[in-house]
């Protein structure tokens, strides 16, 4: 089958000529004509199968016809993070060139003055992060009432990062009349609910098992005994073995990115370090110096594991294993893309044990172990009767990190307990009386005057004390 079979114009078929591409993935021979006849779909397929042209090609050749309005979009798209929100808009201009159409990408960081003038034009295609969605539409900038195309890109992502309570208020300001596609490399129950919320009998599109890697990726697992400073060893050293002509690099918070990221920097490498903390205008440029193989080693967080596409990624390495299983189809997955091969490698040490298990029942087979000169390993069996803790007694990462938040909190005592303790059962001091002299006592006693009984009748006390002025004891006429 070639894309002249799947009903598309000669602007879009020109297109993707120069583009390159002239057979359809899978899921884009199942998924365009459904879309092209106007009927909800929701697609599940593997990372790298050519998903976002799937809803961006039909997109584009529904709205070739007809005018947008100012303020008034005629299609949505909403994506989970800035950089997949980006990818999307790419798609649309490589792809719709030769067509008229105008677009908006609504995303945080950027310039909220030339986003609105953009919405005042008019826009056929509104590209937007649920966040800044809601925010432009609490502002009056941008009305949803002429929206007749709605897309969910990557729904599942949405769910993991507490989204969908602004994707549903999205979907409340929709019209109910229109269509409406969900699209993602996995497909868990909450998704299937939500999709019988959102979708009015939607065709469902599969081309795989859910939550599969993909064939064109040689997986290998790398298993390391120590900790986080000999991971690092391990990876230098692996990363030496390979030919790569650019690499992505996977950590599970942002802290691990910046410690990644020095290290190779001080061990002279070509690398950089992107995620969710940097402002997104830096974002943007360390992704182009990417794409552009001015950098060939990019650590990250799992703000990059989406919607990537970036032809001359040949290795992926997960530094750590991912603690949501999902995620690791979707790191693997912006290699081995468009039928291309890659490779790629995740490092495990035994406090990581549960996390690789998931993944091993999530991809329904174990993964392939390699061996690096130097680098010392370890025992699935073993770690697991451990209950996930090191040869050096660490515990989980999760238990560390429920320590380390506990530490974090203020006491509501500084004192230990066994001090308290000591401190409570000590007995108190009485106040200290001082003893009344012969002298003091021998002194005559001040008669009261007629002020004095005055002031005590009525509860009142002099402000100078004992002492009375003469001016206030002056008779008054």
């Amino acid at each position: 089958m070639t894309f002249d079979d799947l009903g598309l114009s000669p602007e879009v078929l020109k297109a993707l000529a120069e583009a390159g591409y002239t057979e359809p993935t899978p899921i884009q021979s199942k998924a365009i004509p459904y879309v092209l006849m106007g009927r909800d779909v929701l697609g599940c397929a593997q990372t790298g199968t050519g998903k976002t042209a799937s809803f961006t090609l039909p997109m584009i050749e529904i709205l070739a016809s007809g005018r947008a309005r100012a303020r008034m979009p005629r299609s949505v798209i909403l994506a989970p993070t800035r950089e997949l929100a980006a990818q999307v808009a790419e798609s649309f201009e490589k792809y719709g060139k030769h067509h008229k159409l105008s677009k908006a990408l609504l995303i945080g960081g950027s310039s909220l003055v030339e986003q609105e003038r953009k919405l005042d034009r008019g826009v056929d295609v509104l590209i937007a992060t649920p966040g800044r969605m809601i925010d432009l539409f609490e502002r009056g900038k941008v009305l949803l009432a002429d929206v007749k195309i709605l897309v969910i890109d990557e729904a599942d992502r949405m769910l993991d990062m507490g989204f969908m309570p602004d994707v549903e208020r999205i979907v409340g300001l929709l019209p109910p009349l229109r269509q409406t596609l969900f699209f993602s490399a996995t497909m868990p129950p909450e998704i299937r609910r939500l999709a019988d919320k959102f979708l009015s009998n939607p065709k469902e599109v599969s081309v795989d098992p859910p939550a599969s890697p993909a064939e064109t990726v040689t997986q290998a697992l790398l298993r390391v005994t120590g900790a986080a400073k000999e991971k690092r060893a391990a990876l230098r050293a692996l990363i030496e073995s390979e030919d790569i002509a650019s690499a992505l690099i996977f950590c599970n918070r942002k802290r691990d990115v910046d410690i990644v990221f020095r290290s190779f920097k001080k061990h002279g490498y070509s690398v950089a370090a992107m995620h969710g903390d940097m402002a997104q205008p830096v974002r943007m440029e360390t992704l182009a110096a990417f794409k552009n193989s001015e950098v060939q080693l990019l650590i990250c967080s799992d703000v990059a594991a989406r919607g990537l596409d970036i032809p001359a990624v040949s290795h992926v390495f997960n530094f750590d294993v991912p603690t949501n299983a999902e995620d690791y189809i979707h790191r693997i997955g912006r290699t081995g893309r468009a039928g291309r091969s890659g490779k790629a490698y995740t490092l495990a040490l035994p406090d990581e044990v549960r996390a690789l298990a998931d993944v091993f029942k999530m991809i329904g087979r174990e993964i392939p172990e390699c061996d690096v000169a130097e680098v010392e390993g370890w025992s699935q069996e073993k770690a697991l009767r451990e209950g996930g803790r090191s040869r050096r007694g660490r515990k989980p990462a999760r238990e560390r990190g429920r320590k380390e938040r506990a530490e974090r909190q203020p006491r509501s005592e500084s004192k230990p307990k066994s001090e308290r303790k000591a401190q409570e059962e000590r007995p108190k001091r009485s106040a200290r009386v001082e003893p009344i002299s012969e002298k003091e006592k021998a002194k005559p006693k001040r008669r009261k005057t007629e002020e004095d009984e005055v002031a005590s009748s009525s509860g009142e006390s002099s402000p100078f004390g004992d002492h009375i002025p003469a001016f206030m004891m002056r008779s008054v006429a």
